[in-house]
């Protein structure tokens, strides 16, 4: 059986999702949430022309030439109106953020200043007009589109939603996803481990993925390699509500003791393709089970993340919605030679830097074992090799796709 490409993979996985239901919840809750459709300012911002400074404000005509002294008629500070005019001659101590009263059309700052009574101020350095004022609108007009759909939110768009008085966002549901860990050698972490055991590591990898990705984990636990651990979890992942995609680690290849696609195959499992041309990763499921997508990964745990970097992600960020999906790429000059790659597509971790020109050097790790967690977890990229790549030199561009710090 011919290995099936990776751009073909995730052509046909991402062809099986779509974007969830949209729900609306509170701003304060929006944090790392996918809007559903464009957001709009409720109101506009700044609501007036005000002031950018502690300082006077007054007309510009009248500090065309300083020193000047003008006489004060009045205090504006933040969130107080001031009901008078500022009239030739005259000028009105202000606050940062108070409205810019009716006549005047520039602010100079306090430091240019000297208070010479309660009644008159010199200004030593005068202003154009328009000086230090925030122009109503300057930031946002009410009805103006502040978020598009498909945006990722973060803290700098919840404060600006919240300066439009935008209190409901509109956002995808997050995907609920069920890992399934397989293994008689499995135990979970914090667990005595026995001398022929490890620790579950690749269920908190998967887990705390998906978080990092928009999604919602839920965690079937560990099937043991028999039939009727198997059928247990089974019958668990039936009697949970809303699985968006089932995932399960380990038991994918061919091994005595590797039962995923037998058993799941006595109990509906429709196989779209198994086996891709990837490194690692290679003996990766992906089909149907129990009505929803099924995606069957390695048990290594660096195959495990490369597959789901480049394909179970990808499917959530679809499900959210996202305007752009996957694993971030770019590009960066290699450090060292490589050899002339096989026959897989391979994915090396790597970590990279960017030198005083801006530009990144990317160095492999030297043992891509696959079961290395340290590796993978001091990776900041995955250096991209396409099957059969000639060898390369020292100074070469190659893509790599970068992983969250």
């Amino acid at each position: 059986m011919s290995l099936m490409p990776v751009d073909q993979a995730l052509e046909i996985i991402s062809q099986q999702f779509r974007p969830l239901e949209a729900e609306d919840i509170p701003l304060a809750q929006a944090l790392g949430r996918t809007t559903a459709c464009d957001h709009f300012a409720a109101v506009t911002q700044p609501p007036f022309n005000a002031s950018a400074m502690d300082g006077y404000a007054m007309r510009a005509v009248d500090v065309a030439q300083c020193p000047a002294e003008l006489a004060v008629t009045g205090e504006v500070a933040a969130g107080k109106a001031y009901n008078g005019e500022v009239t030739p001659g005259t000028t009105v101590r202000i606050f940062t953020g108070g409205p810019v009263p009716k006549g005047a059309d520039t602010v100079i700052m306090q430091e240019n200043t000297d208070r010479l009574s309660e009644d008159t101020v010199r200004i030593n350095i005068g202003a154009e007009k328009g000086r230090n004022i925030r122009p109503a609108g300057n930031d946002f007009a009410k009805d103006q589109k502040l978020v598009t759909a498909g945006s990722v939110l973060t803290s700098r768009h919840i404060g600006m939603m919240a300066a439009a008085n935008i209190a409901t966002v509109s956002v995808y549901r997050k995907p609920r996803i069920a890992l399934l860990s397989t293994g008689d050698e499995l135990v979970n972490v914090g667990e005595d481990v026995g001398p022929d055991q490890i620790i579950n590591s690749n269920n908190l990898l998967m887990s705390t993925l998906v978080i990092e990705n928009g999604g919602e984990p839920i965690d079937l636990g560990i099937a043991r390699d028999n039939v009727a651990s198997l059928e247990e979890k089974i019958d668990l992942l039936r009697d949970t509500e809303k699985v968006d995609m089932f995932i399960t680690i380990g038991g994918a290849s061919v091994g005595d003791h590797d039962l995923i696609q037998k058993v799941l195959g006595q109990h509906g499992l429709k196989v779209a393709f198994w086996k891709i041309a990837i490194r690692p990763g290679k003996p990766m499921i992906f089909g149907e089970f129990n009505d929803g997508p099924m995606i069957g990964l390695p048990g290594n745990p660096a195959s495990a993340f490369v597959c789901a970097i480049n394909f179970m992600v990808p499917a959530l960020h679809i499900m959210l919605g996202r305007a752009n999906i996957g694993a971030p790429t770019s590009y960066a000059f290699v450090d060292h030679d490589l050899p002339e790659n096989g026959s897989r597509q391979d994915y090396m971790r790597a970590q990279y830097y960017e030198n005083d020109r801006g530009e990144k050097i990317v160095t492999t790790t030297p043992k891509q074992d696959s079961a290395k967690l340290s590796t993978l977890a001091n990776a900041n990229c995955l250096l991209i090799r396409a099957p059969h790549a000639p060898a390369i030199t020292k100074g070469t561009q190659v893509k790599i796709m970068l992983l969250r710090p």
